[in-house]
């Protein structure tokens, strides 16, 4: 993977090119203290003005009780977040256009892992506050800002980035029906179901059509007309049978490979259907997998982002130093927790034989 497919897979270079076949979206640069805001990392305060009147109310609702006071306001130290009225102010003509409701998205990634700390449980929003509030809290995000040439292989400088904020229309879509396409050499070699973690029963009632129907959209408006020949193109297919383009993303590691291997797409001479058939001789089209059944439905792997990283390693043994480190404290605990076991028996002992004489 090229550093330059990566630079070509952001929103901003292929949504002119496509935009009469994918959601209504409006892209705004992004300035660079909001930038610094979403990088710091010390208490999570969101910023946002659109809270002021919802406090005021709050507060006038409570000016009747009696007041106490708590602390002393000398010692107290009260935690505010900074404020960005003039982007404040587009972003929110920028959501009105769109109708209220917006799905956020930097450059490349959307905050996906991190719908868990949203009141809705959901990557809606309706305003700024709720958009720190999941990019501050989101992995994919700090990726993108701080890390995303990381599984480039070329060692040509680092290109400049300007980022940008992503709003789309918020539309509700069916994960059952969303796909991932595996292009090489400007050839579909391979879709995947891309909720791998459920079981949908009529992907495999229509996945002729649904092959049928992805092929023909990446024909007639896809192929030849991305700037690279080697990429992962996301699409939709909704209840009429239309495909949509959602998202493309850079042929590489860095891109969830899902019901496939990067092994398999990067080396395997033939794909197949199943993992466990041989690629020995060649099919008709790409490669289709998804969920066959109940059996095979997984966690979702965005559920890991829920729990501290250092548990998640400890867990997995991805950090041997960090697993080394955990044995060593229980083995120390439990050393002093002996030590303090013989001190107890040893005290009750002098005891007895105090009461005896």
């Amino acid at each position: 993977m090229k550093k330059e497919q990566v630079v070509n897979c952001q929103f901003s270079v292929w949504y002119p090119l496509f935009k009469k076949h994918t959601i209504k979206s409006l892209i705004l640069p992004i300035p660079q203290n909001v930038i610094d805001y979403l990088l710091d990392d010390g208490t999570l305060v969101v910023s946002g003005s659109e809270n002021i009147n919802s406090q005021t109310q709050i507060n006038n609702s409570d000016s009747d009780e009696e007041d106490v006071q708590w602390t002393d306001d000398e010692t107290t130290t009260a935690v505010t977040a900074p404020e960005f009225p003039e982007f404040n102010i587009k972003v929110q003509e920028a959501i009105n256009v769109l109708g209220g409701c917006v799905f956020p998205k930097l450059n490349w990634s959307a905050p996906r892992d991190a719908n868990w700390i949203a009141l809705n449980s959901s990557l809606q929003c309706q305003g700024l506050s709720d958009i720190f509030l999941l990019f501050k809290s989101s992995d994919f995000i700090t990726h993108d800002l701080t890390q995303s040439f990381l599984h480039c292989s070329d060692d040509s400088p680092d290109p400049t980035i300007n980022y940008e904020l992503v709003l789309r229309k918020w539309s509700e879509l069916i994960p059952g029906a969303e796909f991932r396409c595996f292009v090489k050499e400007n050839k579909v070699i391979a879709i995947s179901q891309r909720d791998y973690t459920q079981h949908y029963q009529h992907i495999a009632k229509q996945e002729a059509s649904i092959s049928s129907s992805i092929l023909e959209f990446f024909r007639d408006h896809i192929q030849y007309q991305f700037p690279d020949e080697d990429f992962v193109l996301d699409v939709y297919r909704d209840s009429s049978g239309r495909v949509w383009l959602i998202d493309f993303n850079p042929f590489g590691e860095v891109t969830d490979s899902l019901l496939f291997t990067w092994e398999e797409l990067t080396f395997g001479k033939y794909l197949t259907a199943s993992q466990t058939q041989e690629d020995t001789t060649p099919q008709d089209g790409p490669a289709f997998r998804y969920t066959t059944s109940e059996v095979t439905v997984q966690p979702s792997p965005c559920l890991s982002y829920r729990i501290p990283r250092d548990f998640l390693d400890l867990t997995t043994g991805e950090d041997a130093y960090k697993l080394i480190g955990f044995l060593k404290l229980v083995s120390e605990m439990g050393m002093r927790t002996t030590e303090t076991r013989t001190s107890v028996e040893k005290a009750e002992c002098s005891c007895e034989s105090c009461f005896k004489m």
